[in-house]
């Protein structure tokens, strides 16, 4: 049974779809140990609680520096035993001391088809914003193993969505959502609770 810890920082609608995958069978051998916040308010919290799921709020905030933050972070985690971090809309660097302790165990999902819109700055509608400047035709979403660069970590796995006329950020946010996101993150989940997924000179490979 993989036991995977879920970061969040807002409303958790990834949170739910991997919840909801779970219940009904799309995600097997997997359960939810712990959900962990950075903000005290997010929704995310709520549906933990709701699902039974532990849930805490671990913020930088409440912290005298960062390093403090960081090394509580990770004894908190590892308090909890999982076995997979996932990055469900989590919007807090992630420290090298977590990156070091879980390597090739921590999943992020990004809502561009990587190389594309990703990196420093590229994070929630911004990215959106980014890609309808540049008049693109299709986007998408990324599952990505997490290293020490940003957004960089091998690619699992990818589903492109069509930009549509009259999109704006927001529109097509939702539907990369809908459409990818909601997807092809508890798709990755269930590969890796199977052991479909391995990490070979830098690119995964999957078994199916």
């Amino acid at each position: 049974m993989l036991k995977i810890g879920v970061l969040v920082s807002g409303g958790g609608t990834n949170l739910q779809a991997i919840i909801d995958s779970i219940a009904s069978g799309v995600i097997t051998n997997t359960e939810i140990g712990v959900v962990i916040s950075n903000n005290a308010g997010a929704y995310a919290l709520e549906r933990a609680v709701q699902h039974g799921i532990p849930a805490r709020c671990v913020s930088p905030k409440d912290y005298a520096d960062r390093e403090q933050f960081n090394e509580d972070l990770v004894r908190i985690i590892d308090s909890y035993q999982v076995d997979l971090i996932v990055l469900a809309g989590y919007l807090v660097k992630i420290p090298h001391q977590l990156i070091a302790a879980y390597p090739n165990r921590i999943i992020n999902i990004h809502p561009s088809l990587i190389p594309s819109f990703c990196g420093v700055g590229y994070y929630g509608l911004k990215v959106h914003e980014k890609a309808l400047e540049r008049g693109v035709k299709v986007t998408g979403a990324t599952v990505h193993f997490v290293d020490e660069g940003m957004d960089t970590g091998p690619i699992i796995l990818q589903k492109p969505v069509l930009v549509e006329p009259g999109d704006d950020a927001k529109t097509l946010q939702k539907r990369v959502m809908e459409q990818a996101e909601w997807k092809i993150l508890p798709e990755a989940i269930h590969l890796i609770a199977n052991r479909k997924v391995t990490v070979e000179d830098g690119k995964v490979v999957i078994r199916r």
